[in-house]
């Protein structure tokens, strides 16, 4: 365990001016509370605090962060309070304890929408002071790098939580060096064969190649010293887990991967990154489509930096960093520069960036969207590498690698995306799932009308996009629910002699726990609840007649014994729907929708006009209705459509092509349903499959009654 003196000598090895005095008294209070708890290692509990206070004067943090990790564990595991910690060491340092005590007690690997709630509740604790974040990730460093003490199962969990939580957040934050080595620790665990076999074939390419590493490190010196220029060169090879992942990826075997070699070349000033470029490209052949310039086009964590691929020596491609010292500062501490002292004051690093517009960068609009949209927003933020466009006018924008032209055109405005029919690349017009490159120029074509279609949620890329997407389809399909469930509910109360008045709907949305009528009738409409239940709830005496099966040969109420009928081929009424009957002589009664426009030809023959309604109770499913469904043009997806009608408990009776196009399918399927909700849940099951562009009720008002 590291002595509180050696504490104190590594804090003022960057800055000199440190609370030496405020150290050794938090030192004493945590081995104090710690004493008699110890790691599952055997060794006693306070060498934990000690070693994640020791990680972040790496970083070389202020004061108040080191006195936090000395004293994180304290609130959580001993008989400490808050109220003590403050009163002993002041708000800041209690207020920095609190937080990550409450990390701690998040539960990240838990179920989906925990998941995401709890990730709410992390980067609301960030948002607060993102010093908590950085202890957080030094605990869970020294945390894998002692793994082996816990049992097989606890490293499994902890690694999974490792490998899809902290690492990606330690990248996200520019602290390159800690997701690397996080992801290594967690790799050494999830799948330790393969980290070993990629160590050995390693080995044996050094046994192969000799020390290819010390040798083009040389060579770019030389280069260098050719056109004088001073700059520090140093080489690497890549860790396991990343070569690991490139093979995963591009599906390539070790022998075949190239680029498992970097090299970074620090120099003095800006002029000298682009001067050291150009060397480098003349004694070298440049890899094309592998050139990133981080200096003009910063990433949003403050990291700056060119790099190159290169064919170096041998052939074999390494990958080379090219910046000045300061941004290289930024790049090893990541967002965490902005409380880097040196020589006792706060080093005012010109690229270190903002941590409050960082954070809220990262969190921006998350308070608008559902737990599953938020964890997938969070999720794309922490993965996502970036591309840079440009706008006509000259602008950048900046977007996640595979964004496509929509998700261009909703960052820079939700209307603009929702109104996009088209775009241009570079001038030329290409398609909306085109798959933006660097430093190409983009233009949006909308127009007036257009809405989001569905299948833009499979396009985009952006959680931002997504969201605005999924936000106006739920808009457009709630006011299509709430008519519809007016109609079901108008039904359902016609059918035991009631009326579904505003005070009834109302009554009936407090019963079941609905915010109001307006949101009943929404999930009526979107088969959420049954106009049944509704019914049931307001009259429960009534019950037994709502589920009354009905006659097939008599569904309708008014008619004579005498009368024959048949439903209207032109708008296929449905039990449920409102009905009106037209009287034929010698032919019976044709039964009509009360909407449907065949009706106008008998507006001046009131005589042949008959009221009718629907039977109460369940029907059976054997009245037909077309539906004009638009299907990709996939191998499987006519299928798949089929399957999803027959899970609903609904027979196909026809099945007809209206339009064959290489890029889609449009039918006209005949159906048997019982009732418009058996309708409606039929129409959800299709607009929810993804291949299936358009669905609507087909009614052919040409066909005779």
């Amino acid at each position: 365990m590291i002595d509180v003196e050696d504490l104190i000598a590594l804090v003022r090895n960057y800055n000199p001016r440190s609370n030496a005095d405020l150290i050794r008294r938090a030192y004493a209070y945590g081995m104090q509370m710690h004493e008699g708890q110890f790691r599952k290692s055997g060794e006693p509990y306070f060498t934990h605090p000690v070693a994640v206070a020791a990680i972040l004067t790496e970083q070389q943090l202020d004061d108040a962060t080191i006195v936090t990790a000395l004293l994180h564990d304290t609130i959580e595991d001993t008989k400490s309070t808050y109220s003590e910690v403050e009163r002993l060491f002041g708000t800041e340092v209690a207020e920095l304890v609190d937080g990550v005590t409450k990390l701690t007690n998040l539960q990240l690997s838990s179920t989906e929408s925990q998941q995401a709630e709890n990730f709410r509740k992390l980067l609301m604790a960030m948002s607060k002071d993102l010093r908590v974040i950085l202890v957080k990730l030094a605990d869970r460093l020294h945390n894998m790098r002692t793994i082996r003490s816990m049992k097989p199962e606890k490293q499994a969990q902890k690694a999974r939580e490792t490998m899809e939580i902290y690492a990606p957040l330690a990248g996200r934050m520019g602290m390159q060096w800690m997701r690397e080595e996080l992801e290594d620790l967690a790799f050494k665990v999830l799948n330790p064969e393969a980290r070993n076999s990629i160590i050995r074939r390693f080995l044996t390419l050094q046994k192969e190649a000799g020390d290819v590493v010390h040798k083009i490190t040389a060579d770019i010196r030389t280069e260098l010293e050719k056109v004088q220029i001073e700059a520090s060169v140093y080489g690497r090879a890549k860790k396991p887990y990343s070569i690991w992942r490139k093979m995963q990826e591009k599906d390539l075997a070790f022998s075949r991967l190239s680029d498992i070699y970097g090299f970074r070349v620090i120099c003095g000033s800006v002029a000298d990154c682009y001067r050291i470029l150009g060397v480098i490209h003349q004694r070298w052949r440049a890899v094309p489509g592998r050139f990133k310039d981080y200096i003009s086009q910063p990433k949003n964590n403050g990291y700056r930096s060119i790099h190159t691929t290169v064919s170096g020596r041998d052939g074999k491609r390494v990958e080379v960093q090219i910046r000045t010292r300061e941004m290289h500062e930024v790049a090893e501490a990541g967002v965490a520069a902005h409380w880097s002292y040196r020589e006792g004051v706060r080093a005012k690093n010109p690229f270190a960036v903002d941590p409050a517009k960082w954070i809220a960068s990262l969190t921006e609009r998350l308070d608008e969207e559902d737990h599953d949209e938020f964890l997938e927003h969070v999720k794309l933020e922490m993965y996502s590498d970036q591309v840079f466009c440009f706008t006509p006018k000259g602008d950048v924008v900046q977007l996640p690698r595979g964004a496509t032209p929509l998700d261009y055109a909703y960052s820079i405005h939700t209307r603009i995306g929702n109104s996009c029919v088209s775009a241009k690349v570079d001038g030329i017009r290409v398609p909306l799932w085109t798959r933006l490159k660097n430093g190409q120029s983009v233009e949006i074509i909308t127009a007036e009308g257009q809405r989001p279609q569905a299948s833009w949620i499979d396009i985009v890329t952006t959680g931002r996009a997504k969201a605005a997407i999924r936000r106006s389809l739920r808009e457009e399909d709630r006011g299509r629910f709430v008519r519809l469930g007016q109609e079901l509910v108008r039904a359902a109360f016609e059918h035991v002699g009631k009326k579904a008045t505003d005070k009834a709907l109302r009554t009936a949305a407090k019963m079941l726990g609905v915010a109001d009528e307006v949101d009943l009738l929404a999930r009526l409409g979107s088969a959420e609840l049954t106009a049944r239940k509704v019914v049931e709830t307001l009259y429960p005496e009534l019950s037994l007649t709502v589920t009354e099966e009905v006659d097939t040969a008599r569904p309708v109420v008014g008619l004579d014994d005498s009368q024959t009928f048949r439903r209207a081929e032109c708008c296929q009424p449905l039990p449920g729907e409102r009905i009106v009957g037209i009287a034929y002589r010698g032919q019976g009664v044709v039964i009509h929708a009360i909407d449907c426009p065949a009706l106008e030809e008998f507006e001046e023959q009131p005589a042949r006009w008959v009221d009718l309604h629907w039977h109460s109770g369940r029907h059976k499913a054997v009245n037909t209705v077309s539906l004009e469904i638009t299907i990709s043009n996939d191998a499987g997806v006519l299928g798949r459509v089929c399957t999803l009608i027959g899970e609903q408990k609904a027979n196909i009776s026809d099945l007809r092509f209206t339009e064959r196009k290489p890029d889609f399918y449009r039918v006209i399927v005949d159906v048997d349903l019982r009732d418009v909700e058996h309708l409606h849940m039929v129409m959800t099951a299709l607009e929810a499959e993804t291949d299936v562009a358009q669905v609507a009720r087909h009614r052919d008002v040409t066909r005779k009654p």
